[in-house]
């Protein structure tokens, strides 16, 4: 959904507020999902896997001790540095809310992180239940997310542009630039640590390379509902006579 000009300015104001209110919704889903994925310990979310890696390695000393939240808001104002580079003049300058949306996400990440320390996934059940609600709740956000119809993500802002540059489809732009990270991650893995760190890359990343999209389209193809939500207009004069009509009826 997009704010109409045609809307007077005080209702664009409030669509636009409740617009990223929702926003802030779906990035918190979003982000609870990472944290998920990441306490199942088998294998972070594509988009979390390098910040991890790194992360883990600061904690080890090896890298500037950094939280997983920290680095991937680094790794957000990178891909928004590379959407420069690659559009040059035909980057839109409201695409630099993009680093506010990825500085969020980043927070978000280490709120949910600190909200899911006491979860123990102690079993390799608790494990996969662990994984599998990341996947779907992570799934859920990105689809509430892409309805919001608000600035791209720094995750997908990067395929799109080269997308636009190259000509070629987002959807294969978008692989490979998940490929990217999934490579980069292992070789970090590797340098850092000296061998394959399977809670950072392992089965659960391949699950959730598949599975979420899956939830995704699901999702989108059964929420006419959120759209409603979405199109509402809250407002305060609407709040005090829903709440008198209530008393006026209560009171009858």
């Amino acid at each position: 959904m997009s704010v109409s000009l045609n809307m007077p300015a005080k209702d664009r104001v409030v669509a636009f507020v409740w617009q990223h209110v929702l926003l802030l919704f779906s990035l918190f889903l979003m982000t609870l999902g990472v944290a998920l994925c990441i306490k199942s310990d088998l294998g972070s979310s594509v988009i979390s896997s390098l910040p991890l890696s790194c992360s883990i390695a600061g904690a080890d000393g090896i890298m500037p001790p950094l939280s997983v939240g920290g680095y991937t808001i680094v790794m957000n104002f990178i891909f928004v540095f590379l959407q420069l580079v690659v559009l040059r003049r035909r980057f839109e300058a409201v695409q630099l809310f993009q680093l506010l949306i990825g500085w969020v996400f980043g927070w978000l990440i280490d709120l949910n992180m600190r909200l899911t320390s006491a979860l123990a996934c102690d079993t390799l059940a608790a494990c996969i239940l662990t994984q599998l609600a990341g996947c779907t709740v992570m799934g859920i956000g990105i689809a509430f997310e892409v309805r919001c119809g608000s600035v791209t993500m720094p995750g997908e802002g990067l395929p799109v542009a080269i997308s636009r540059v190259s000509g070629r489809q987002f959807a294969q732009i978008k692989i490979y630039v998940d490929t990217t990270l999934v490579v980069l991650a292992v070789a970090s893995s590797y340098l850092f640590f000296g061998r394959w760190a399977w809670n950072v890359i392992g089965p659960g990343t391949l699950f959730a390379m598949v599975y979420v999209g899956l939830v995704v389209k699901f999702v989108c193809s059964h929420t006419p509902w959120f759209d409603r939500v979405l199109a509402y207009r809250p407002g305060f004069r609407r709040y005090i006579f829903g709440l008198a009509r209530f008393i006026y009826r209560r009171r009858d």
